[in-house]
């Protein structure tokens, strides 16, 4: 390349897709703990159950989500084993396509420029810590890529055909989460001004995604009614992760979308408000992604994934507006973007440099008052302990939250519900479960999270079992390790 053509060289959507997509593997793998996280714990286990001891999900382990993403991180510990890599690095991929897909909409609808600015609003907005950023392998990552999708074909479709593979993959995307639901309502409700052919298309579409996912899941063996019961039914009563009061909820979605990053997008967006003055589909699926959050209403920071692609689009088509009617240096508007909206990077920084140069962190003292929660990377070491101490055969109840110790331990629990789940159904079941399948193992946390978030009934159910039938083997990362009285 000749100096010249450097001079010359302008980075194009590739370029800038190629170092997001780095960026954002940079963030998700180097972080700490190199482990799997409490979430991705639970998933990897009832997939694990599922492709490696045929065990189906609802019947080798209970979570409320969908069979799809256990059979991501089953599939991951078919090739893999034990990893956290594999899920990540797939999720990255994914998040990828929604980022290459947003700037095609923003492409189609204004120009070259716009789709590039909308790029890099959703790009650097997905690796923030406020929008979970690490976490790329979760549902939302998943159903945000065909929302995203299913709004480019919507928009640029040109026949019955496109609004029907707009349809289906908004019903693809309800197969990975529910909340997808309002996206697409949002399609259906802009469908409404197209002809009637158009409408009855794009519904054939939704309704044909779903229907393929019931008939695989089917096919795979899965009892539908527990796909309704764990996925939804026993996710909004006592004791669900929906339980929340409403002082609860207002704290946690001020601390989400007034005290965080997103407070940036704001002024951006009422500014497209103000330029295009009117509902049009854009405000609609930021509207209802919003409400969708609400219904849920716990507030997790990747669950504002949802609302990212309205938001970085009506950004980016309000700035490249600006720059056009008052010619501003479109080279300048890149760089402050980049500044403002850039994550913090330090986690991922330090780890790289702990895992290049070996540098040392001083251990925390366990089983000594106070006493704390294990970080990631010491739940993998307990679990990995329990492995080589326990006979693969052998049952492991590891109490309270504890799907880390539990994956990594690669023992089976005697309990569906292998992480506490607080319900009027679920604490029947672990009843059962366990006088039925007394574990040959059980572990028991001695740091504060264990008091004060597991229900009496539970905690009493366990310390009566290990009265009976147990003694105490040892303490380690604070937990209390009991082993079974063999008679």
């Amino acid at each position: 390349m000749t100096t010249t053509q450097i001079r010359s060289w302008k980075p194009g959507p590739l370029h800038l897709l190629l170092v997001l997509t780095f960026m954002q593997l940079l963030v998700t793998l180097f972080s700490n703990g190199f482990a799997l996280s409490f979430d991705e714990s639970m998933w990897h286990y009832i997939g694990r159950n599922w492709f490696r001891h045929g065990l189906v999900p609802y019947t080798g382990g209970v979570d409320n989500k969908s069979p799809l993403i256990f059979a991501i991180f089953g599939l991951s510990d078919k090739l893999f084993g034990v990893n956290y890599w594999f899920p990540r690095v797939l999720g990255t991929l994914c998040q990828s396509v929604g980022i290459y897909y947003v700037y095609k909409i923003a492409k189609y609808i204004a120009a070259k420029e716009a789709g590039m600015l909308a790029m890099l609003f959703y790009g650097l907005a997905l690796l923030w810590h406020t929008t979970g950023g690490k976490y790329v392998s979760y549902t939302e990552t998943y159903s945000t890529m065909f929302i995203i999708s299913a709004f480019y074909r919507f928009i640029t479709a040109q026949n019955r055909n496109g609004f029907f593979v707009s349809g289906f993959l908004a019903g693809i995307a309800l197969g990975f989460r529910l909340t997808a639901s309002f996206a697409a309502v949002a399609l259906f409700i802009a469908s409404l001004r197209k002809g009637k052919m158009d409408i009855l298309m794009f519904f054939a579409g939704v309704l044909s995604g779903i229907v393929l996912l019931l008939l695989i899941a089917l096919l795979a063996g899965i009892d539908l009614h527990n796909i309704y019961t764990y996925m939804l039914g026993d996710n909004f009563g006592h004791g669900s992760a929906t339980d929340h009061d409403l002082d609860w909820r207002m704290h946690n979605l001020s601390a989400k979308f007034i005290y965080s990053g997103m407070i940036l997008f704001y002024p951006i967006v009422l500014g497209y408000l103000f330029i295009k003055r009117k509902l049009d589909l854009f405000v609609l699926w930021l509207i209802l992604a919003f409400i969708a959050i609400n219904a849920v209403g716990i507030y997790d920071s990747v669950h504002l994934k949802e609302v990212l692609p309205p938001l970085a689009l009506m950004s980016a088509l309000a700035v490249a507006h600006l720059v056009k009617v008052y010619r501003i240096s479109l080279k300048a508007v890149f760089v402050i973007i980049c500044i403002v909206f850039l994550p913090n990077l330090f986690e991922p920084i330090s780890n790289l440099r702990v895992l290049v140069l070996g540098a040392k962190m001083k251990p925390p003292r366990y089983c000594v008052e106070p006493y704390i929660k294990p970080g990631e990377g010491d739940f993998k070491k307990l679990g990995q302990w329990v492995k080589a101490n326990t006979g693969e055969q052998q049952k492991v109840l590891v109490a309270g939250f504890g799907a880390q110790v539990q994956v990594y331990s690669e023992r089976l629990s005697p309990s569906i519900y292998f992480n506490v789940t607080q319900t009027e159904i679920a604490k029947k079941r672990f009843f059962e479960d366990m006088k039925q399948n007394k574990p040959d193992m059980v572990l028991v946390p001695l740091y504060s999270e264990y008091q004060e978030f597991v229900d009496p009934d539970i905690k009493l159910f366990i310390s009566n079992m290990i009265a009976r039938d147990y003694y105490q083997d040892q303490c380690l990362y604070n937990y209390t390790i009991y082993r079974k009285v063999q008679r």
